[in-house]
């Protein structure tokens, strides 16, 4: 489809928590060419390398509905496992939270909470395969930002967004190293942007309340995220 080509920029560092862990942190900046503002995003996977090790079974969960009705200051004491900031278009910022969580389909993964906004997106805790794999990725964090209305013009990403994994509860590190790493850390981001759509012939799907496997992508393009299995039989896109 006709529009803006999205790029993003992705910086990414490693510090130590304090204790036998680490802190790992993502500064992601976007901008559109040949001009306008970042375009609004569909979907975000932050890879990890093969030397970090992610330890949410040792931190204690906080469910979807807590937030939703009280925010994250009700969530459990030790849930929150990762914090940053949002810089929206064309200025000023917003608190970024993620806590620990256990979705509804019994997967680990975390909820990116922006209140300012009232944003909760849900991200799962997956296995990279081929080709990433053999890059030396590991473990990828994938975000699929929920179906809109609103026209894919309309839609404003954010022009930089800094989000640092990793908190301590008791005696546990959220994020480790395995050994001594050899080398340089990898780290890598997959994102996808909607920038235009095409009208369906047939009657659009309504989008509301979608789960996250209704909402899985059709035929996958040539550039594949890392994800897991292909869906046996995509519903329509409600993009």
């Amino acid at each position: 489809m006709a529009g803006p080509r999205n790029v993003d920029f992705l910086e990414a560092g490693v510090d130590r928590d304090g204790r036998a862990g680490v802190r790992v942190a993502f500064d992601r900046r976007s901008r559109a060419e040949p001009a306008g503002p970042p375009a609004g995003p569909r979907r975000f996977v932050f890879l990890f390398g093969e030397a970090l090790r992610f330890h949410p079974a040792a931190f204690p969960v906080c469910a979807r509905e807590t937030v939703e009705r009280s925010g994250v200051p009700a969530c459990p004491e030790g849930s929150l496992v990762g914090r940053g900031t949002s810089h929206l278009h064309p200025e000023g910022t917003a608190d970024v939270y993620a806590v620990n969580a256990r979705h509804a389909n019994g997967l680990r993964g975390a909820l990116v909470v922006i209140p300012a906004s009232g944003t909760i997106l849900e991200l799962t805790w997956e296995k990279v395969t081929r080709p990433y794999r053999d890059r030396g990725y590991r473990w990828a964090f994938d975000e699929i930002v929920p179906p809109s209305d609103v026209a894919p013009g309309q839609r404003v990403g954010t022009r930089r967004f800094e989000l640092t994994w990793g908190a301590t509860h008791g005696p546990h590190s959220f994020a480790t190293l395995a050994g001594a790493p050899r080398g340089k850390l990898r780290f890598g981001l997959w994102s996808e942007f909607v920038t235009a759509r095409s009208r369906c012939r047939r009657p659009r799907p309504r989008c509301h309340g979608l789960t996250r496997d209704a909402i899985a992508p059709g035929p996958r393009p040539r550039s594949r995220g890392p994800d897991r299995a292909r869906p046996r039989a995509p519903p329509p896109r409600c993009w």
